[in-house]
């Protein structure tokens, strides 16, 4: 994948760079290929301390003149364990750390699970995209990038719905002194929860690799395609804008489950089974990554589309919107509810209901 280093590493030397969800699959390719680039120094900020801690010894292992005798992280890297939606650590992080660039990686993106926790997916992707790009703007931050998903579009899913919302929030702090941008993109090979790790321990244990529908399509790229195409994107965004990743053609998964097989030296169907379960809830046959009514122009990079939506929110909106939904966040059996506020706010979801339009088998 062809990018601008150079234009990169002048946006990223020498900076402090705060990257949330650092322990995840996104998040922390983040982190590797940002310190290859020598920012004045990295904060890992995630929930999991075992995923933080995994990081610490790789990083240690690559740049050991940066951590004390002791093993603790020096002047470089800053390890810090905490939940964004906690307002007053994520100040305390800002206030400690001065950040100028950060990258919002954290979040709850597995479809399914989030169908069943609407109250942590609205928590987590909404209330703490809003703390942080509040705690961003009034720092005084230069660029925050949050990473958004193909599922925000259309969507079907809680999951999706809450990302999208994400979107409208960065957008409504907009390009005053700190640029807000998001990252539109599909699904990354080999990640945590995605298909091709699932389909490499079924192939283990002799299978069926077990595919949701027949004909159900996904875009891919690689976790390293894509985190490249993000730092790109950091340097190209000016401020408002959703910058949506070129994932080139969908890949239909059975597809993908067959020529796995194959390259196993087995055959599909004889040695080694697919069954085919049923969508599942939230799950759509297809993903897009932009709308008819969105506006989209070339970037500077030919892999990266600048989208414009006429429909938005002021931040007095997100802060109304939001009151509506704090009520439902505690307390059991406030899903309906939950669901109702965001087909309510969010573009483009169906009148029928979130699960609704799946069980259908909408093709969008």
């Amino acid at each position: 994948m062809e990018v601008d280093s150079d234009s990169i590493g002048a946006f990223l030397r020498d900076k402090v760079v705060l990257v949330t969800g650092a322990g995840g699959s996104i998040g922390s390719e983040i982190v590797m290929q940002a310190a290859s680039f020598r920012p004045e120094r990295l904060i890992l900020f995630d929930i999991d301390e075992t995923e933080l801690h995994r990081m610490e010894l790789k990083l240690k292992k690559i740049y050991p003149r940066h951590f004390n005798g002791n093993g603790s992280a020096g002047g470089r890297f800053a390890f810090v364990v905490g939940d964004i939606g906690n307002s007053e650590r994520v100040r305390r992080v800002f206030s400690n750390y001065r950040p100028e660039i950060v990258f919002h990686a954290a979040a709850y993106k597995h479809v399914p699970m989030m169908e069943h926790n609407p109250e942590e997916a609205v928590r987590v992707n909404m209330f703490g995209t809003h703390v942080l790009a509040d705690c961003a703007a009034r720092s005084g931050v230069r660029k925050f990038i949050m990473i958004s998903s193909d599922k925000a579009v259309m969507p079907s899913s809680v999951m999706g719905a809450t990302k999208r919302m994400a979107e409208n929030i960065c957008a409504a702090f907009g390009s005053g002194r700190t640029a807000f941008i998001s990252v539109r993109f599909g699904n990354v090979l080999g990640s945590r929860g995605s298909v091709l790790p699932i389909f490499m321990e079924q192939l283990k244990s002799g299978g069926p690799l077990t595919v949701t529908h027949r004909e159900i399509k996904r875009y891919f790229m690689t976790i390293s395609e894509a985190v490249s195409l993000v730092l790109q994107a950091a340097v190209i965004g000016k401020g408002g804008e959703v910058l949506v990743l070129d994932m080139g053609e969908p890949v239909r998964i059975a597809d993908l489950a067959e020529e796995l097989i194959r390259i196993n030296g087995l055959e599909p169907y004889k040695d080694v089974g697919i069954e085919f379960t049923g969508l599942r809830a939230g799950e759509k046959l297809y993903e897009e990554v932009f709308t008819d009514e969105e506006v989209l122009k070339v970037s500077a990079h030919r892999k990266i589309l600048i989208s414009r939506s006429a429909a938005s929110y002021t931040l007095r909106d997100i802060e109304r919107i939001l009151g509506e939904f704090e009520p439902h966040l505690s307390g059991a059996g406030r899903h309906k509810e939950l669901k109702g506020l965001l087909r309510k706010y969010v573009e483009h979801t169906a009148e029928a209901g979130l699960e609704e339009v799946t069980l259908q088998g909408r093709v969008v």
